[in-house]
């Protein structure tokens, strides 16, 4: 997919299918999050249809997406020097520094030079365009191929070269940068070790591929390797740094019993443990999956921008035919040959690359950066709503606080407060830093009374709940709700999944329960609290960076599209050539996405 018109229309292919409970596709990673019935329709019916459609639908079972991706930026990053290079011979013909002797000659060697350039580096705009055609659509290749084609029919060799070298360069650099965004999943997959030392059959022990470990498998791992798997220490012991996936900054210590987790490093000791989860079922596994369907997931704001899409393309064509018969009954002599100039410039710089990526790209960068932080985001849209949350009400036990272990629970009512659980690290701080955004706490607890109002004034929440039921806890946010107010939960056991479920924004702890966590929208991986207030911060960042892409992106068609259909140029004599329009086109794209990459270094999660 090259544009977002070829985004809208596989988008609306794949959600017409039967069978197919919701599709989403991002232009930014070139990736479709397909939800859907294997009884009603298989992963190779939707891969033929995809590609009737003239597009290469790769499944992750069959092939790496990851590969695929390397593999297409090396074809690119080939065909775009090589066309500077064609480029800058045919440059020394057309300016005569390399002069030849018969004077027809010329023509001849350009046009060739031209034609290579169309046939070999621009063959991926006309064939995209042919296979759109057959299916009675347009995108970003149809405007390429047929300015490029008008230019090569028309004599105008150097724009049609040019046009391809600025195009090809602006995808390279577009290309790349895409793939920098999706560092955040290239460094999750890369915690995984991709061998495990296990014992064979014959008790001796091997290495072998992580791929081909099987639950109940031996594993053995030493200081400064990672665990392939999760499972449980059966012998030895060793600390773990377990950062990646707590948050917690020192390694701590596994013994026989306790669990391990895939990806976690042992920093000192080894032990032998049994395999548990393998494959795609590990922890870490799953935090991977998350995080791409959260980068796959569209903002309500997307929606607005794919209705544009889908017909843009249509709609400039109209302009630029519109442009060519104007110009060509009102410029008399020079006619022709202008109007043919100025339908090739609106065709080439009417590119729908910087709006369709104006969002996803954004997105992609912001919630990749958020899991780096242990902050996991289920979907999108939960970043457009925390940002408006005013309320927000949060459990006590295992959310607010820790239950401290060792106690006797038979003394319970003579155990002090502060010695029968904990306020968690940095509570009082978040909770400060969440009235100070102007949202307002509840905490609501099962425990008794005076133990909710010790806490809750430890942790300075000024309201609070006690004694209260899981339904109790979805009637306050109900109740909120009901007041006009935007309310988020915070919760980490069952007896919350009810409110997380009933919340405009469900956040589950980590360490929680697996109820909570798949209620929840977003998930955070450590017990610092500060990490809500974060998330709040990240969402108006990612936010304004999506405001900031498509306004410029917007901006620069209802500028840029006048310009180069000549509407100014009676009155100052100034047009945008079509191939200052391939340059700016290409600028178009790329300031996007390097736009939505400052967001790597602008999510600071903590102040």
């Amino acid at each position: 997919m090259m544009c977002a018109g070829c985004a809208a229309r596989v988008d609306k292919k794949l959600n017409s299918l039967r069978g197919v409970k919701e599709a989403a596709v991002n232009l930014a990673s070139r990736s479709v999050l397909i939800v859907f019935e294997p009884d009603e329709i298989t992963t190779e019916q939707i891969k033929k249809e995809v590609d009737a459609l003239g597009y290469t639908m790769i499944l992750d079972e069959e092939d790496s997406g990851e590969d695929a991706e390397a593999q297409l930026f090396r074809r690119l990053r080939f065909r775009t020097v090589t066309c500077w290079l064609l480029a800058a011979v045919l440059m020394c013909f057309s300016m005569d520094w390399i002069r030849l002797p018969p004077s027809g000659l010329k023509q001849v060697v350009l046009a060739v030079l031209s034609l290579v350039v169309l046939v070999w580096c621009g063959r991926g705009f006309f064939s995209g365009a042919w296979k759109q055609l057959k299916h009675g659509a347009a995108n970003m290749d149809t405007l390429v191929a047929l300015s490029t084609g008008i230019a090569f029919l028309s004599g105008n060799y150097d724009a049609s070269v040019m046009i391809t070298a600025f195009i090809l360069t602006g995808r390279l650099l577009e290309t790349r940068s895409r793939n920098s965004a999706a560092s955040a999943i290239r460094g999750l997959m890369g915690l995984a070790p991709r061998t495990a030392r296990v014992v064979s059959e014959e008790g001796e022990w091997v290495d072998m591929p992580i791929n081909a470990l099987r639950p109940g498998d031996r594993v053995r791992v030493q200081a400064g390797e990672r665990i392939p798997v999760d499972g449980y220490v059966r012998e030895g012991e060793g600390f773990v740094d377990e950062s990646m996936i707590s948050g917690e900054p020192l390694p701590v210590r596994r013994i026989a019993g306790d669990k391990v987790l895939a990806g976690t490093m042992v920093r000192q000791g080894s032990f032998c443990f049994q395999a548990e989860e393998v494959g795609g079922r590990t922890v870490l596994a799953h935090i991977i999956e998350m995080v791409k369907a959260a980068q796959g997931s569209k903002a309500p704001v997307q929606r607005i921008v794919d209705k544009v899409a889908a017909v843009f393309v249509p709609v400039v064509i109209g302009i630029a035919v519109l442009t060519f018969a104007l110009w060509w009954i009102c410029d008399g002599q020079e006619g022709f040959s202008h109007a043919l100039q100025s339908a090739v410039a609106v065709l080439v710089i009417a590119c729908p690359c910087a709006l369709g990526l104006a969002t996803p790209m954004a997105l992609m960068v912001g919630i990749g950066r958020a899991a780096e932080n242990n902050i996991l985001i289920k979907d999108a849209a939960a970043l457009e709503n925390i940002r408006k949350t005013d309320a927000l009400v949060i459990d006590k036990t295992g959310t607010l606080t820790i239950p401290n272990k060792d106690i006797d629970f038979t003394k319970a009512e003579d155990i002090p407060l502060a010695e029968r659980e904990q306020l968690k690290p940095h509570a009082a701080e978040a909770v400060k830093e969440l009235e100070a955004m102007g949202i307002e706490l509840w905490m609501m607890s099962g425990d008794r009374e005076d133990a909710s109002r010790y806490w809750a004034e430890k942790a300075g929440i000024r309201h609070w709940k006690s004694k209260v039921l899981p339904k109790d806890k979805e009637d306050l946010v109900r109740k909120l709700q009901a007041e006009g107010r935007h309310v988020a939960m915070v919760g980490d056991g069952i007896n919350d999944s009810q409110a997380l479920a009933a919340a405009d924004v469900s956040i589950a702890m980590g360490k929680g329960t697996d109820i909570a966590m798949d209620v929840a929208q977003m998930t955070l991986m450590s017990d610092d609290l500060r990490h809500i207030p974060a998330a709040v911060r990240l969402s108006g960042q990612i936010l304004r960076a999506i405001k900031e892409n498509l306004f410029w992106a917007s901006i620069y068609n209802l500028v840029s599209i006048p310009l180069a259909a000549g509407l100014l140029e009676p009155f100052t004599g100034f047009q945008i050539t079509p191939v200052w329009s391939a340059a700016l086109m290409a600028l178009s794209s790329v300031s996007v996405v390097l736009n939505s990459l400052r967001l790597k270094s602008k999510l600071l999660i903590f102040p």
